[in-house]
């Protein structure tokens, strides 16, 4: 294996020039903004930053476009990349001011630079838990609560970083400059001009030019390259991507196993991305390592991918059949007999695999009886976070293993009451919950299927509203502001006081006390809106010391809704 180096510059501008490719094993680009911000917060300040695994080949390889555009390649070998696709594209869509294309979208990377950050290190990056499991597109998510952070505590925060995704009330500033368009000249007088720098004798000249030529300096970053042989053959680089990417925990399980399944049955990424991006036009944009595993359990009644090199091509390809079919019949049931629209409303997207699975094993005919008793089975699993509890795999083969071994519904409804104790929703199981439980998301179906609208709009709560005066966000009834220095931030995220509402009613409100705009609401709607979320309106709970009795006053009620919308007839 030889030895090389290449600059950012020089690597980008081999992909812009076709002569960087991608094979078809590689995974997707899945970053977030946020971790290209993070990345370049790293090339700036030199820290290390991995290397690069590169295959020269004359062989003709299945390739796979890069989520940034390329021209065709002129030259008759190629050099693939098989580790820093997501470091590479990155920088390749910030230097070259390029968007992304994510799942049949193109969005742009917008990142800012503060002119003005601190010379030392002020903020320390955040650990997400789930690791790359969690990378998915940014959209999607159940609400969200900009409204109640008040502006100057973001700008607080945000001036203590170097680089921040941008915003519109950021871009506006003066110190706070486009990262693409840095990287589009040499010349900071734009910049300077802008931050109000008239001459060289302003103290801040000579700081911001030098922060700015630093910037520029991420495309002299120097990446060592482990370039590996042309006589390697396609099977043997395979089985070198899947080692390396597994000693390195670099990649996930489902990703080793699509290099597995595509060297075996070559040109098959198309048609996994294919029928991701039929499921996504339907409203679930769901991770292609879920298909994948969805693969497995049709052709082996199991959901881990330990086997899936043993599994022959026809294999293969007649389970990926069944698979689609059965993927098919869960998300229809999980719209229109769960009320599940979306991947966002799902504690975990296993649920969809089991779905399909005893879809398939009934032949899609279900009776009567049976489609209630799957339906209180699916709704209960995803209220309480059957697959988010322990070994998800383990959880998701126990229930695999009932539907091949012949069980019926009722024994899934067992084994989830083992699991729980019980399958009633209680009021103690609401206390100290936030917006990521699982039953946060079952409120939203709950309150949905109750008729609860906006507030001021009177439009039914949806995740799909456009614009973003409706764009549907979880708001906090008694806000987060007049709680702080009374209650713990814990206890003013608890679930029992999140609403949704569109994102114009949630910011008029704001920070006033739900005694100063609820009661007003109340006069002149009536009661009814806030029936259907569970709100107590009696203005003695609405005090701000009778905080906690509210809590428990709209847990015993959410409890009680929960429990209906559960059990009820589809």
């Amino acid at each position: 294996m030889a030895k090389a180096e290449a600059s950012v510059e020089e690597l980008v501008s081999m992909i812009e020039r076709g002569e960087l490719r991608l094979p078809e094993m590689q995974r997707q680009y899945v970053w977030r903004s946020t971790r290209v911000r993070d990345l370049l917060d790293s090339l700036y300040r030199g820290y290390p930053s991995g290397a690069i695994l590169l295959w020269e080949t004359d062989e003709a390889v299945p390739l796979q476009s890069f989520a940034v555009s390329q021209s065709n390649n002129p030259y008759q070998s190629t050099r693939l990349l098989l580790d820093g696709q997501q470091r590479l594209t990155s920088l390749s869509a910030v230097i070259r001011g390029e968007p992304v294309s994510v799942r049949g979208r193109r969005r742009p990377i917008d990142l800012l630079f503060n002119l003005e950050h601190p010379d030392q290190l002020a903020v320390v990056t955040e650990v997400d838990e789930n690791g790359d499991d969690a990378e998915v597109d940014e959209e999607g998510e159940l609400g969200g609560d900009e409204a109640d952070a008040s502006e100057d505590e973001l700008l607080t925060r945000f001036n203590k970083m170097t680089f921040v995704v941008a915003t519109r009330k950021l871009e506006q500033l003066p110190q706070w400059v486009k990262v693409s368009e840095v990287f589009k000249t040499d010349s900071d007088a734009p910049f300077l001009k802008r931050a109000g720098i008239s001459g060289f004798d302003d103290p801040r000249y000579e700081k911001y030019s030098q922060r700015l030529a630093r910037l520029r300096g991420i495309r002299k970053y120097v990446y060592r390259m482990d370039v590996l042989e042309r006589t390697l053959s396609y099977d043997e680089v395979t089985e070198i991507f899947v080692r390396v990417n597994s000693l390195g925990a670099k990649l996930r399980s489902s990703d080793l196993a699509l290099a597995q399944i595509t060297a075996k049955w070559r040109h098959s990424l198309q048609t996994f991305l294919d029928f991701q991006s039929a499921c996504a036009q339907n409203g679930f944009e769901l991770d292609l390592g879920l298909h994948l595993k969805n693969l497995m359990a049709f052709a082996t009644g199991q959901s881990r991918f330990l086997t899936v090199g043993s599994l022959t091509l026809d294999v293969l390809q007649q389970a990926w059949k069944e698979a689609c079919e059965g993927m098919e019949f869960a998300l229809n049931f999980a719209r229109s007999n769960l009320g599940i629209d979306s991947p966002a409303l799902l504690s975990s997207p296993f649920l969809l695999v089991v779905l399909a699975y005893i879809g398939h094993r009934r032949d899609y005919a279900l009776s009567t009886e049976e489609a209630q008793q799957l339906r209180y089975w699916a709704l209960a699993a995803n209220a309480k976070g059957r697959f988010s509890r322990g070994s998800s795999e383990t959880i998701l083969d126990q229930d695999l293993a009932t539907i091949r071994n012949g069980g019926d519904i009722n024994e899934l409804i067992d084994r989830l009451r083992l699991q729980f104790g019980h399958l009633e929703i209680t009021p103690e199981e609401l206390e100290g919950r936030n917006q990521r439980s699982a039953l946060f998301k079952t409120m939203f179906l709950a309150f949905r299927a109750a008729g609860a609208k906006d507030w001021r709009s009177h439009l039914a709560i949806a995740l799909d509203h456009s614009g973003s005066q409706h764009r549907l966000q979880f708001h906090h009834i008694f806000p987060k502001a007049l709680l702080r220095g009374s209650y713990t931030p814990r206890e003013a995220d608890d679930i029992a006081n999140l609403a949704f509402i569109g994102g114009k009613t949630n910011r008029a409100i704001s920070d006033k006390a739900p005694v100063t705009y609820l009661l007003p609401l109340v006069a002149q709607h009536g009661a009814a809106p806030f029936a259907a979320q569970c709100i107590p309106v009696e203005e003695e709970l609405l005090a701000l010391d009778h905080y906690k009795a509210f809590l428990q006053e709209r847990r015993k009620r959410i409890a009680a809704a929960l429990n209906i919308f559960i059990h009820a007839t589809a």
